[in-house]
């Protein structure tokens, strides 16, 4: 690379020009591509899969990128590494979607019928799926499309109906009259975490239902009167004292004018209101259990839509609310209802379409849970168990799976895998299997489809070939090493990920769990549509570039933890992004066409050398190990720490001694160590910021085509030097120590100022002495005088570093009594430091549990806290005595 080429790296850093066609050179070049005939030890992750019905939100870019910074490290790392993309048909959301589209056209899914409903369903996917890969590209996803899966194409609808069978002839799927949470808005059943529960303000009325033989009546009260229609029994405790003599008898129903029982159950609170209780069946899960166990009828008084139906009477045709408010006004003018009291309570309403669900008696199908809940609890005994980061989400997960109810399985959509079910035209017999009976004429399919979370409880392994357990894919890339999700869905699909892959694979779907939290607004309120404060990381993206917003996300919060979006630390990112572009470019100003296979550091170094050496180690050893505990925000502060502080502001600014010298060995040897330190860096920072340290690298001498499929870097211990680590941090803070004297007597770098350093002995001294060329830079002494025994003539300010005092005659500027009170609280604050330090080290607890090189590290600090407090000490008496 010439010098001209290294010029034309532009001046300003500008994203959107180096993240523009860079996507396309990667895909192009194929590195994000499985390789499986490599030999190498695979690495997988399965993307979750995002809902074909719109746009990606900043969940999403936060989740995919956490997934890319693991792919992207772990391939080169010289994994195999896979990063399986895909969708999901998401049935109910998408379905409405369409139907939404429809009506807006004036016709319904009725009009078109099921095949060109589903026609249209189709090409809504298929646009969509355009614009997430679209949005994939601009976070700069790593993904193998080579391998995109979708939840209805034919491998996973294979896959789905071999699970549904296999399930069916164990006896753990069944079809049965239960009821199950309805929403009346898209009509379908909904399983119990569909279901979003908000305390709304209700009411409780009171009612007096007449005995049948006119002795009396018996106090009832309830939420939903409109149900009062189905009722078929009153129901009290047996051991209630107050209703023993009426167990047996009948009332008459108000309105309807039906005898119903009354009957004794368990169930019944006998200190809850008036102790007795109203029984439907049909529209509540508790009194469908009392039904069973006392024989009642089940008496069903409402349509799929919500509205009444004809077992209602008067009131058919009437929407749930209408009637509620009609049969009160009834029961107040019959004098049944003789109280109405205000009540707040919690009310289901459906996930997707914000209806209030109804608990409604319907034929559907289920998933027996238990059987399948008891091995995902065993597997969490065992060796081979989730790893969930953070561990209290196991909890989380296992209190879910010990408490869970039959999953209802079946939604009356089109949009989805139907059910491999049929009826027989005649007989009504149920065929179940993944072909069609061979008389398909004598037979109909079920209308249902299975709930989305069905197949995408398949998607580990579904993906990958199976049910052909031989498939290479699934022998090589299953099970899968992490799954990156939020916690709002352990329930949903992380759960039945672990017990569908237990049960159908024996293995677990996936080694870890990163569960991270929800991105919300600056002032922490969840981002919502209705609230305007949605942010779309497309419009992030188009201001301040891909990789600002992903190196935000990555980290902005730790495991498990909410992320609050901040424009103002986006903005942040772009600036260190910017410090970056611009250290590099007068990097590669200054390696006059250094190739790569010039790099030499083999020869005499200086102590800037070896300390940001030895720092580079360091930070690749700190960056390694906490990438794979997952803490990426202490990743972020890591590479930040060592990048902005360590390498532009001190090495840089020290490698312009050798680099503007005449010392042609130190010249090379100083652009060894930038363009060594600079691809080492840029390697590590790749998987947060892929697109600037892609463009940096190919600007540098390098092996290789891209700096994807460039090895991780590794610590080289030869390149550890702590003594010059330790010479560097004497210098360094030396440097700091006088920059702070100078600002606190508004004293400017430029004007000259004798400088006089007391080292504590004479190897101090000699360090100082060898690297005294970086205290004249940055000091700009007037002159400089470095012993064990030096000392600053007449008032002077000074500083405490650990292993040298510093003088500087401030003759008119200085105050002595103000000086003394700075170094009266420098005083303190020495004092507090020995007295916490002292205080670990009597700790005999600390020191008998404590490693030995943590003690040692310890009574060190103590000797310096006093060293420097015994300095301070002194020249308070010197001030003293002028």
């Amino acid at each position: 690379m010439t010098e001209k080429e290294q010029l034309e790296m532009p001046t300003k850093y500008d994203p959107q020009t180096i993240e523009r066609d860079r996507y396309e050179w990667w895909l192009k070049g194929e590195y994000f591509k499985a390789q499986p005939e490599s030999g190498k030890e695979p690495y997988t992750i399965v993307i979750p899969p995002p809902n074909v019905t719109g746009k990606l939100h900043l969940g999403h870019a936060w989740d995919t990128t956490l997934q890319d910074i693991l792919i992207r490290m772990k391939r080169m790392q010289g994994y195999d590494a896979l990063w399986l993309p895909g969708m999901d048909h998401a049935g109910i959301a998408t379905q409405a979607k369409v139907e939404e589209k429809l009506r807006a056209n004036g016709q319904t899914r009725y009009d078109l019928g099921r095949e060109k409903f589903l026609e249209e369903t189709w090409k809504w996917k298929d646009e969509y799926a355009g614009h997430i890969r679209k949005q994939w590209s601009k976070l700069g996803l790593a993904l193998d499309y080579s391998r995109e899966r979708f939840t209805l194409d034919e491998g996973l609808s294979r896959a789905v109906r071999e699970v549904f069978v296999k399930l069916y002839e164990k006896e753990l799927i069944y079809r049965g009259e239960y009821i199950i949470n309805w929403d009346p808005a898209t009509k379908t059943a909904l399983s119990d975490i569909e279901v979003i529960h908000k305390d709304v303000a209700g009411a409780f009325y009171h009612m007096r239902y007449p005995l049948a033989d006119g002795t009396g009546s018996i106090e009832i009260a309830t939420t939903r009167p409109e149900t009062m229609l189905g009722d078929t029994a009153v129901a009290v405790h047996p051991d209630d004292e107050r209703y023993q003599h009426l167990i047996g008898k009948t009332v008459k129903l108000p309105i309807v004018g039906r005898e119903i029982p009354i009957v004794a159950d368990d169930y019944v609170e006998m200190d809850f209101g008036s102790g007795a209780v109203k029984i439907t069946p049909a529209h509540d899960p508790n009194d469908f259990e009392i039904g069973n166990r006392h024989d009642l009828p089940r008496v069903l008084v409402m349509n799929e839509d919500g509205s009444m139906n004809k077992l209602a009477g008067k009131y058919e045709g009437m929407d749930r609310f209408e009637c509620r408010k009609a049969i009160v006004k009834d029961l107040q003018d019959m004098d049944v209802l003789f109280k109405i009291e205000e009540h707040n309570h919690s009310v289901g309403h459906s996930e997707r379409s914000g209806a209030v669900v109804e608990p409604y008696l319907s034929t559907q199908w289920f998933v027996k849970m238990q059987p399948l809940a008891e091995k995902a609890i065993e597997l969490q005994k065992a060796e081979g168990k989730v790893t969930f980061v953070p561990e209290r989400f196991e909890k989380t997960y296992l209190t879910w799976m010990e408490n869970v109810h039959d999953w209802c399985i079946s939604r009356q959509l089109w949009w989805g895998h139907r059910i491999p079910a049929w009826y027989h035209n005649e007989t009504g017999e149920v065929f179940v299997g993944e072909e069609a009976p061979a008389d398909i004429e004598n037979w109909h399919q079920e209308d249902d489809v299975l709930d989305t979370w069905f197949s995408s409880a398949l998607w580990p392994f579904s993906t990958m070939g199976w049910p052909d357990t031989e498939d290479p894919e699934f022998k090589r890339y299953y099970p899968t090493d992490a799954l990156v999700t939020g916690y709002d869905i352990i329930f949903f699909w992380v759960s039945r990920m672990i017990f569908q892959g237990i049960e159908f694979t024996d293995q677990r779907p996936f080694k870890d769990v990163l569960i991270h939290g929800l991105v919300r607004a600056e002032d922490g309120r969840k981002m919502s549509k209705s609230l305007g404060n949605g942010v779309d990381p497309m419009d992030v993206i188009d201001q301040y570039g891909a990789d600002a917003l992903r190196y935000f996300l990555a980290t902005g919060s730790s495991p498990g933890q909410d992320l609050r979006y901040s424009t103002e630390k986006v903005e942040a990112i772009w600036n260190f992004a910017n410090k970056i572009w611009n250290a590099s470019r007068f990097a590669l100003m200054n390696m006059e066409g250094l190739k790569y296979e010039e790099i030499d550091l083999s020869g005499e170094r200086s102590v800037a050398d070896d300390w940001i050496l030895t720092r580079l180690n360091e930070t690749i050893d700190s960056v390694t190990k906490l990438s794979d505990r997952y803490e990426f925000g202490e990743v972020g502060r890591a590479l930040y720490n060592f990048i902005w502080d360590d390498f532009c502001d001190w090495y840089i600014e020290m490698a312009k001694l050798p680099l503007y010298g005449d010392d042609e060995k130190a010249k090379h040897m100083t652009r060894s160590v930038l363009a060594y330190v600079l691809d080492n860096t840029m390697r590590l920072l790749h998987p947060l910021m892929p697109f600037i340290t892609e463009e940096i690298w190919q600007n540098l001498p390098h092996e290789g085509e891209s700096i994807t499929v460039a090895a991780w870097p590794v610590a080289d211990a030869s390149l550890t030097n702590v003594e010059r680590s330790t010479h560097m941090k004497l210098l360094t803070d030396v440097i700091k120590a006088v920059r702070t004297i100078r600002a606190e007597v508004n004293t400017p770098m430029s004007k000259q100022v004798p400088l006089y350093i007391a080292a504590k002995d004479e190897a101090t001294a000699a360090v100082l002495k060898a690297n005294s060329q970086y205290i004249e830079k940055f000091c700009n002494p007037e002159t400089l005088e470095i012993g064990v025994d030096a000392q600053a003539p007449g008032k002077s300010m000074s500083a405490v570093v650990t292993g040298a005092e510093l003088f500087m005659p401030l003759e008119g500027l200085l105050n002595i009594d103000e000086e003394i009170a700075r170094l009266g609280k420098e005083l303190d604050k020495w004092a507090g430091e020995v007295k916490r330090v002292q205080g670990k080290l009597s700790n005999e607890r600390f020191v008998s549990k404590a490693p030995q090189s943590v003690v040692d590290e310890e009574r060190a600090k103590e000797q310096d806290y006093l060293e420097k407090q015994a300095a301070v000490q002194r020249r308070i008496e010197e001030l003293k005595e002028i």
